[in-house]
């Protein structure tokens, strides 16, 4: 019986071109205006709430911004003012504000304020006064993937919008394909604007021969797209039967998608890449080798397998601490190496004691 390859009822092409989207990265650049600058001053005007009048709320406020150049003052309205109180925003800290939207964004404290010469140690967030003046315009850059826009423009869709992808909102199983041509084609305009570059990223997909012929058909039509990232497929069969038919090919791979493919072949560890490669790891995991365990380790290796012995390189590194040594000796490879077996000794216990073990 074949195992399906669904999860909470999304189908398996969704899952790989979720994954495909993942790896394209999207840069988009954007430039606006903005009210960038020290708040020397505030003063907030209040109101009579229209439902409680025993309630103030804020109307408007007037703003004193300074950067080394200028000193403006302006006027906001009460989007800004409430902005302004969530974020306790006072006297000497660093505001941007968008002059289109009204966003607030607090960039920390001011350097040069009486409140950042105030304390030696604090742990808020200090930089220098702005340069230039205090309305410019500046460059935000967007790092995006093409499954962040997809999910974006299903939020917008659903009457949410950029923050209701972080905040949580309602969301579909699965994306419609209008949707996602609907954003090939703003990033394709983008990218002909200079507005944006694409960086395609790397698909790596282990063990692809578990994959079955609907998930191969996907992938070879995903891959004449326009939009489509480097697709890594690795697998260690050979001539295997294709999962979900009865037809054997190379690989396991429908001959057609092996046609469409560069094939990178692998061999066998030489005694010198496996010293190289226990060296490596013996420096990553901090583990002092002696010159003759590491010859042993070669060795092991090379009648075994690689992952073998760099399984017991780290029980060598355990039974050295536990005897005291500085350094690991080939007496304990040799110790750790009689306690465990690998892969041709389990299966040759296994056939020698095969009439007293249980069968299933």
């Amino acid at each position: 019986m074949e195992a399906k390859f669904t999860v909470a009822s999304v189908k398996k092409t969704e899952i790989l071109l979720g994954a495909i989207r993942k790896c394209i990265g999207v840069e988009i650049h954007e430039i606006r205006k903005v009210y960038e600058g020290e708040l020397t001053h505030s003063d907030i005007v209040t109101a009579p709430h229209p439902y409680n009048p025993y309630q103030k709320v804020p109307e408007s406020i007037r703003l004193t911004l300074k950067t080394e150049k200028e000193e403006k003052t302006i006027e906001a309205g009460a989007t800004i003012a409430q902005q302004i109180i969530q974020q306790n925003i006072s006297e000497g800290n660093i505001v941007q504000i968008d002059a289109e939207t009204g966003r607030v964004v607090n960039l920390g404290l001011s350097l040069e304020s009486a409140k950042g010469k105030k304390y030696d140690v604090d742990t808020r967030r200090k930089i220098p006064r702005p340069a230039g003046k205090v309305l410019k315009e500046k460059e935000f850059v967007y790092p995006l993937t093409l499954a962040d826009m997809d999910e974006l423009n299903v939020k917008s869709r659903a009457g949410g919008g950029f923050f209701s992808m972080f905040l949580g909102g309602a969301g579909t199983k699965e994306i419609d394909t209008e949707i996602r041509t609907m954003v090939d084609q703003q990033v394709k305009k983008l990218v002909d604007e200079d507005k944006a570059f694409i960086h395609p990223g790397v698909l790596f997909i282990d063990d692809s021969h578990l994959l079955d012929l609907e998930a191969f058909s996907f992938l070879g039509r995903a891959i004449e797209s326009e939009l489509v990232p480097i697709i890594i497929l690795a697998t260690n069969r050979g001539i295997a039967r294709i999962r979900g038919t009865d037809v054997k090919s190379p690989l396991g791979f429908p001959l057609d998608l092996v046609d469409r493919s560069v094939i990178i072949a692998t061999h066998e560890y030489d005694p010198d890449s496996i010293r190289e490669i226990l060296h490596i790891r013996s420096i990553e995991e901090k583990v002092k080798l002696k010159k003759d365990a590491l010859d042993r380790l070669t060795e092991i290796g090379s009648k075994s397998s690689l992952r073998y012995s760099v399984q017991l390189l780290s029980l060598a590194s355990q039974n050295s601490k536990s005897m005291g040594h500085e350094k690991v000796t080939v007496d304990d490879v040799e110790k750790v190496d009689n306690l465990f077996m690998d892969i041709r000794e389990a299966a040759e216990h296994l056939r020698r004691y095969e009439e007293k073990m249980m069968v299933h």
